[in-house]
């Protein structure tokens, strides 16, 4: 190559993805092609992958009782409840943000952000001391004397009681990249929009909302909605954390990422846990064509 044709080379636009694209593929196409690979093998992390065709996916599908009983079931109420509610709230808390002073409002975002990046082990922790099974648990507490309850509730040995709890932690935590995102999206919409509505009529804020906010923040509303659904459905070890190791009572928040992991890292049969992983992958990219079509541009 002479040194025009070398200039024109690093002129090109696609030379600036090239850090991107390779990013990609080492952390993301390749783990998932591997993972696909293993699901159709028996491999126990130490010997060779030996090639057993369907067998995983007819062993998950046919006799994998708690597969199917628990993992799916709980996995997709917990992200039908917690993905949407979470997408709300975050959106919500993001549109009165916008509305609060500079200063005010970058500590404010920081509160409400921070659960987010705490791991799923510490958040566990900080809300087993409200909900734990004895007296010195804060709501036991309040039930015992004020509610005149006769013994200790335990919260997060009762099926009953811990997933919904595993619902409310995570609520707690899903404002993350999603909540960011549709905050910036807020604060970069044009002024003059909501000055001309208001000379043609607009009465209200919920009309402000639904004709010119969130049509102008589409773009950060399917990133968020993405996010959403990504992180609900790869959410794991919170009912674990919650109930104190192990497997918690009755498979209650026992999700499909828990069994993987209960798979390929407890049992060590990866090639089953990728089975796992698959399925879960084909879950989620159906649920993401879902909110493409929502929040997707058309045309």
């Amino acid at each position: 190559m002479n040194e025009k044709g070398f200039k024109k080379f690093l002129q090109s636009p696609y030379l600036f993805i090239v850090p991107y694209g390779a990013l990609f593929i080492l952390l993301i196409a390749t783990p998932v092609l591997v993972a696909i690979f293993l699901s159709f093998t028996s491999f126990n992390t130490i010997e060779t992958p030996v090639f057993i065709g369907l067998k995983n996916y007819v062993d998950i599908f046919t006799g994998d009782t708690v597969f199917l009983q628990h993992a799916v079931s709980n996995t997709i109420l917990f992200s039908v409840i917690v993905g949407p509610i979470g997408y709300m709230m975050a959106f919500f808390l993001a549109w009165m943000l916008a509305q609060v002073p500079h200063k005010a409002r970058t500590i404010y975002a920081v509160i409400i952000y921070s659960p987010s990046i705490t791991a799923a082990a510490m958040m566990a922790n900080v809300w087993r001391i409200i909900f734990s099974g004895d007296e010195t648990g804060y709501l036991n507490y309040i039930l015992i004397n004020w509610f005149s309850v006769d013994s200790p509730v335990q919260f997060l040995q009762d099926a009953d009681y811990l997933f919904p709890i595993m619902i409310i932690v995570s609520l707690w935590g899903s404002m993350g990249l999603g909540f960011l995102a549709m905050l910036a999206g807020i604060l970069n919409i044009d002024r003059s929009l909501y000055e001309a509505a208001a000379i043609d009529g607009m009465k209200n804020r919920w009309q402000e909302i639904f004709y010119i906010t969130i049509p102008s923040i589409k773009p950060q509303m399917l990133f968020s909605a993405v996010m959403s659904i990504i992180g609900t459905f790869n959410a794991a070890g919170l009912a674990q954390a919650l109930a104190g190791g192990g497997v918690p009572p009755q498979y209650a928040g026992w999700l499909i990422v828990d069994h993987a992991n209960d798979f390929g890292f407890l049992r060590f049969e990866m090639g089953y846990a990728s089975a796992v992983t698959v399925i879960l992958l084909i879950i989620v990219l159906l649920f993401n064509k879902v909110a493409y079509r929502l929040f997707g541009e058309r045309g």
